[in-house]
């Protein structure tokens, strides 16, 4: 489905990014850690853009903002991830194609260094949506990916909070605070929409738990009759609700605005106990975040000129909701 043509007018392109939405607190924020965040963020958006203003696909630019984010120990997401229960390493990625809805996801890998571009093998490289633990490692191997040892994606940080955790018995909510997962949704020139999301899960998780990153229709989906999404928050509840795809569904009904219906299904996550946020995009140029907490780590570019980064509610300096 390519964009509607309108009379002297470029074909638009757009891009959201998120790297992970909780309970921030703007006094614990010093200007440091803003700045580092803030810069971190712009290195993401900037890459995707630069893919999709040369008219790049919208693939390319999500994988090429969401591998910096993956680099980056500031998310919980490839270097940085959260510790398990048992001390290791558990990342889960998933990646989506609007324009014919493949879709590729790994979970549970312990020694890939960018999970997104595994997801995106299991995508075009297999005949699987969903490859998980060992095998995944497996098929990483057989398709040429480099065996990144374990202690790469180790953070001082992120073993000091699973010991608060398992020393206060607290739960990984009240350790992180915030849901680091990264993700990154994209249309590009031709009208394409993607959307791919990473993360290393929850602090302590246990029993080879899996949240709702890797699970497309829950944290990721991308339909280009519809939209692209891509959620951050606590996977157990987007799961139930399928955020993602109910998203999109309701889009294409047509029946709401864009901001109305990503608010409403925020809400509903609300009512059930959960938390976190979502970024999308629309086939006709829109970049829309909705979060039910205090804070989102965010940013999104259009073809329109807009170009900003936000971390608390209300920081957005314009509307990025085409004209039309």
């Amino acid at each position: 489905m390519s964009q509607p043509a309108f009379a002297g007018e470029a074909p638009k392109w757009s891009l959201a990014i998120h790297g992970g939405a909780g309970t921030l607190d703007p006094d614990k924020m010093t200007p440091e850690k803003r700045s580092q965040y803030e810069a971190a963020l712009q290195a993401a958006l900037d890459a995707g853009s630069k893919i999709l203003s040369e008219g790049g696909a919208a693939m390319d630019a999500i994988k090429a903002a969401i591998i910096i984010m993956e680099d980056s120990p500031l998310f919980n997401a490839g270097k940085g991830a959260v510790f398990t229960w048992d001390g290791t390493n558990e990342l889960d990625a998933s990646i989506m194609d609007g324009r014919d809805r493949s879709a590729g996801a790994v979970a549970g890998v312990k020694t890939v260094k960018n999970p997104i571009l595994l997801a995106d093998t299991v995508r075009t490289q297999s005949e699987h949506v969903f490859l998980m633990g060992a095998g995944a490692e497996a098929f990483a191997v057989e398709k040429g990916f480099a065996v990144t040892p374990p202690d790469y994606f180790a953070t001082p940080a992120r073993a000091e909070a699973l010991e608060r955790l398992k020393e206060e018995k607290v739960s990984a909510l009240d350790v992180d605070h915030k849901f680091g997962t990264v993700g990154a949704v994209a249309l590009d020139t031709k009208g394409n929409l993607a959307a791919g999301t990473s993360t290393g899960g929850m602090t302590g998780k246990r029993w080879g738990r899996v949240g709702d990153a890797p699970l497309i229709g829950a944290g990721t989906y991308a339909d280009n009759r519809a939209c692209a999404v891509s959620a951050t928050g606590w996977g157990e509840y987007f799961i139930r609700v399928g955020v993602a795809h109910e998203i999109c569904s309701r889009l294409r009904m047509g029946r709401e605005s864009e901001q109305g219906i990503a608010d409403g299904v925020m809400a509903d996550v609300k009512s059930l106990g959960g938390d976190g946020g979502v970024i999308l995009v629309t086939p006709l140029g829109g970049a829309f975040f909705s979060f039910n907490t205090t804070g989102m780590y965010r940013g999104r570019a259009t073809s329109d000129g807009i170009n900003e980064v936000a971390i608390f509610g209300g920081e957005e300096k314009a509307s990025a909701t085409p004209d039309h």
